[in-house]
């Protein structure tokens, strides 16, 4: 950081492409931009980004080694640590405290932290996760067409998981685990579809030679399986955001808690003046060409309200010197007609 008192126009709290791309925006801006980086990006576990027009396949650290290199060529600085709160001053900015105590301060704060994937409770899924278990089948349904998949149901969106993973391969099965609720429509489209359903609650993987081989049921059954899919929840990386008194949002379907997310509106500023989020801590189902989207648009807007209050600051300034010599020519007539009014008594 140069300078430790130094203010920026706006702190960057997260290095991810949301991140990045709004750092980006504001620096092409010539705002003063610092990002902060906690250097754990979700999707670290995959090999490429997919569905990102100009950078397909591009593994994910390379894209963010592009965004960072691309940011700090229009003078964005940017640091690794996390960010661990932030409180608003009485001037109307920020303070951000850092996890080793050190603090910095802003105009504008934009949050771009994503959201943690909490998997379900089933032995080997965590390891497997990016690789052989997975969730998007727009991120990964290519690589994976035509082989043995399987849906694990955890909520009410497993059929229709089902269902939409069958445009990639034909040889698809929904392990039904804790869930009992499918309804006979849904039964019936899975048939036609082709989608076996397998009863009984998943217990673990078979892995071998660092690879998926089958899904194991409570029973000791073990069923061929080479990729599982599994609907995580997302949870929004909100902690540095309810420092400053923002609440994360339930998404729910049915009495199945989706995930949480910060509420915002369509460019990213939230309840809290000053205050922008993009990316995935704002919208969960965002792809990495979306947040990178999400991150232009509130870059863009926060420049916006920076411009909106320097020209009311400028105004302020300009209209002060008048101000001051309308008030000296009002003294001077005064004192002057005083100094009248005495020659004229005399």
């Amino acid at each position: 950081m140069s300078g430790k008192n130094q203010r920026y126009d706006v702190v960057v709290v997260g290095g991810g492409t949301a991140g990045l791309s709004g750092a980006l925006a504001l620096a092409r801006a010539r705002r003063s931009v610092l990002v902060i980086d906690a250097g754990s990006p979700r999707n670290a576990p995959a090999s490429h980004v997919h569905n990102y027009l100009g950078r397909e396949g591009t593994p994910p650290s390379e894209l963010l080694a592009i965004g960072r290199a691309e940011a700090s060529g229009y003078g964005a600085e940017i640091v690794e640590g996390e960010a661990v709160a932030a409180e608003k001053l009485p001037d109307g900015g920020f303070r951000v405290v850092r996890e080793d105590g050190s603090t910095v301060e802003a105009r504008r704060l934009l949050v771009t932290t994503g959201l943690v994937d909490e998997l379900p409770q089933v032995d080997g899924l965590a390891e497997r996760w990016g690789h052989e278990v997975l969730h998007c089948p727009y991120c990964h349904g290519w690589e994976v067409r035509d082989r043995a998949i399987g849906i694990l149901a955890v909520s009410p969106m497993a059929v229709h998981q089902a269902l939409l993973w069958r445009q990639w391969s034909e040889d698809v099965v929904l392990f039904r685990h804790l869930r009992s609720d499918f309804t006979d429509e849904e039964y019936e489209q899975l048939a036609a579809r082709g989608i076996a359903v397998v009863d009984g609650e998943v217990t673990g993987l078979d892995v071998e030679e660092d690879r998926l081989t089958g899904v194991r049921l409570a029973g000791g059954t073990v069923i061929p399986r080479e990729v599982l899919v599994v609907q995580p929840r997302f949870t929004a990386r909100s902690g540095v955001l309810e420092s400053l008194g923002l609440v994360p949002t339930a998404m729910e379907m049915g009495d199945h808690l989706i995930g949480t997310y910060i509420a915002a509106d369509p460019a990213g500023a939230t309840e809290v003046p000053g205050v922008w989020v993009a990316g995935n801590v704002a919208n969960l189902m965002e792809q990495v060409i979306g947040a990178a989207n999400a991150g232009l648009k509130a870059g863009s807007a926060m420049n916006a309200d920076l411009v909106t209050e320097d020209t009311g600051r400028a105004v302020a300034a300009r209209r002060e010197p008048f101000s001051a010599e309308a008030e000296r020519k009002v003294t001077e007539r005064v004192l002057g007609d005083r100094r009248h009014g005495l020659q004229e008594t005399r």
